[in-house]
């Protein structure tokens, strides 16, 4: 179902999902009151979601919807500009699965950038769980033993995407105060949402937080945040650790991505770095936790029970590598461990 007070946008949004065949568009609103009135007569698996819209607006038609359809899945669209990037990272805490930020008007290869990433997320969120799970061998278990011949880590990583905000947020609230290495974050957004996000980490955790910037030192107890636009990465000013940002092609159709700020950081932490690969659409991360791996560090992933979507940990956890498959609410404690 597509919602948005625009006919001409609710039009284009429309034509962009028909256009993708599993795709089919079984309702369309132009409030949230409608939206609603609509739920009661037909099914729904994915909601697109404008958030300013007369009569009832998008953030007060959130919970109404999940509320009556838990296994729903919402997809906020809204502009780039910072309040509408504030909001959109509140509905993400209130329930909605991801976002789409709506292309600025004229240029046809924003529109085309939209519609690959609207329909992406669409087919990921729309698609039930496999029954077949993976089993892979954990060395950390329920009582929260970690492997005792590893190292203690020098500095943390985390990479997520869809569904990871309000995850990522919950971890940082859990761990706060526990841990005193520095927390690298990249999260697959855009530049307005990479700085709020870092705002909520902040808040959540009492550890200072900011998105990075090039050339300034790794300290302890700091949190960078990959800013949107950039991959961050890891290297050495002698023998301190510092941020790097760049601007080279996306990997995944991402920028940031999380397989360059791995790879880096494998290069100068080696086996002391320790990963963690939350929810998220697509295999970014795969390849970074294999080279973090083959350096002597470890990784963990999400698993696919409590993420939204389970691409990237699921993509991670097929390497056969990672050092357990755990419930994102087990995660705070596998970082406490081995931070000791």
């Amino acid at each position: 179902m597509v919602v948005d007070d625009s006919a001409i946008a609710r039009g284009l949004i429309v034509q962009m999902l028909e256009r993708h065949r599993p795709i089919t568009v079984v309702a369309r609103a132009a409030n949230g009151e409608a939206a609603l009135a609509e739920l009661h007569r037909t099914p729904v698996d994915v909601v697109i979601l404008d958030l300013e819209m007369p009569v009832m607006d998008g953030m007060t038609a959130l919970p109404l919807m999940l509320a009556k359809h838990p296994d729903m899945r919402i997809i906020v669209a809204s502009t780039l500009s910072q309040r509408n990037a504030r909001a959109s990272l509140e509905a993400l805490q209130n329930g909605a699965a991801d976002y789409v930020p709506k292309p600025e008007a004229g240029p046809l290869v924003s529109a085309a950038e939209f519609e690959r990433e609207l329909v992406a997320k669409v087919l990921a969120l729309g698609r039930r769980p496999a029954t077949n799970k993976l089993a892979v061998a954990s060395s950390f278990d329920s009582s929260g033993r970690a492997r005792a011949t590893a190292h203690r880590p020098a500095a943390i990583a985390i990479g997520g995407s869809t569904g990871a905000p309000p995850v990522l947020i919950k971890l940082m609230t859990d761990l706060k105060d526990a841990i005193s290495q520095p927390i690298l974050i990249t999260q697959h957004m855009p530049a307005t949402f990479t700085a709020l996000l870092a705002e909520q980490i902040e808040r959540a955790s009492g550890r200072p937080t900011a998105e990075a910037k090039n050339g300034e030192p790794i300290l302890p107890g700091r949190c960078y945040v990959a800013p949107g636009g950039w991959h961050m990465t890891v290297g050495r000013d002698g023998a301190t650790p510092v941020i790097g940002l760049n601007q080279e092609p996306p990997e995944h159709y991402c920028r940031p991505a999380v397989d360059p700020m791995l790879r880096s950081a494998s290069a100068v932490y080696g086996n002391r770095l320790a990963v963690v690969i939350l929810t998220g659409m697509g295999a970014d991360g795969s390849e970074g936790c294999r080279i973090t791996a083959k350096a002597g560090g470890r990784f963990v992933v999400q698993d696919e029970a409590t993420s939204a979507v389970w691409g990237m940990p699921g993509a991670a956890a097929k390497t056969g590598l990672a050092e357990a498959i755990l419930p994102a609410s087990q995660i705070s404690n596998w970082l406490r461990e081995i931070a000791r």
